[in-house]
C-alpha cells in the first residue's frame, strides 16, 4: 500500500503553520519554511506570491479550523443556545491540553502585523465573524442585549486562549466557561 505524499502547496502550508504557531509570523523567515518543507524557493513563490500571502493562507486555514471547532463543541452541548454558549469552551479545553498550544493565532498575528494590512484585517475579520456567530447564539438564548453578551463571551474566549498558552492547561478555560454560564444566567431569562 503506497501513501500519497502531500502536494508542495500542502507541505509549504503545513510547515508554515507549525512554524508560525511555534514562533509567530515575524519570527519565521521564508528561507526556513523552504528548508523545512523541502521545496525550492521558486516552488514556494509559485504557490504563494509573497510571505504575506502565505500568512493569509495560514490565517484562512486557522479560521476554518477554529470556527468549525467552536461550532461543533457548541452543538455537542445540546440544542439549548444557553448551553451552547458555555459548551463552545470545550473546543478550547481540547486545544489547551496540547503540548504545543500557544494561544490564539489571530491575537498573536494581530500583535505582529500593522493595522490596516491585509494580514491584520484577516485577524480582525475572524474576530468579527466569531462575535457575529456568538450574537446569533445570544439572540437565540433570549439575551436582552445580545451584542453586549456576545462581546463579553468573546473577551472570555480570547482571554482563556491567551492565559492557557501561559498556564498550560484547561483550568483557565474551565474558569471562563463557568464565567460564561454566570453571564448567560444573568443576561438570559430562564426557560420554563
Amino acid at each position: 500500500m503506497s501513501s500519497t505524499r502531500p502536494s508542495a502547496h500542502e507541505r509549504i502550508l503545513s510547515t508554515a503553520t507549525t512554524l508560525f504557531n511555534a514562533h509567530g509570523v515575524r519570527g519565521v523567515g521564508v528561507d526556513r519554511i523552504i528548508a523545512e518543507s523541502g521545496v525550492a524557493k521558486a516552488t514556494l513563490y509559485s504557490h504563494f506570491r509573497c510571505k504575506d500571502a502565505l500568512v493569509l493562507a495560514y490565517l484562512q486555514q486557522s479560521d476554518t479550523y477554529w470556527r468549525t471547532a467552536l461550532k461543533e463543541a457548541a452543538e455537542a452541548a445540546g440544542p439549548d443556545p444557553r448551553d451552547q454558549l458555555a459548551g463552545l469552551f470545550d473546543a478550547l479545553c481540547a486545544a489547551a491540553v496540547q503540548e504545543n498550544f500557544r494561544g490564539c493565532a489571530f491575537v498573536r498575528t494581530a500583535g505582529e502585523t500593522e493595522p490596516g494590512s491585509d494580514t491584520h484585517e484577516a485577524t480582525a475579520e475572524h474576530k468579527r465573524a466569531v462575535r457575529a456567530w456568538l450574537t446569533e447564539l445570544t439572540t437565540a438564548a433570549g439575551a436582552a442585549d445580545p451584542a453586549t453578551l456576545a462581546l463579553q463571551i468573546s473577551v472570555l474566549v480570547d482571554g482563556a486562549m491567551s492565559a492557557s498558552a501561559v498556564e498550560c492547561g484547561p483550568e483557565v478555560v474551565k474558569a471562563a466557561k463557568e464565567a460564561t454560564r454566570t453571564l448567560v444566567a444573568l443576561a438570559c431569562p430562564a426557560r420554563t
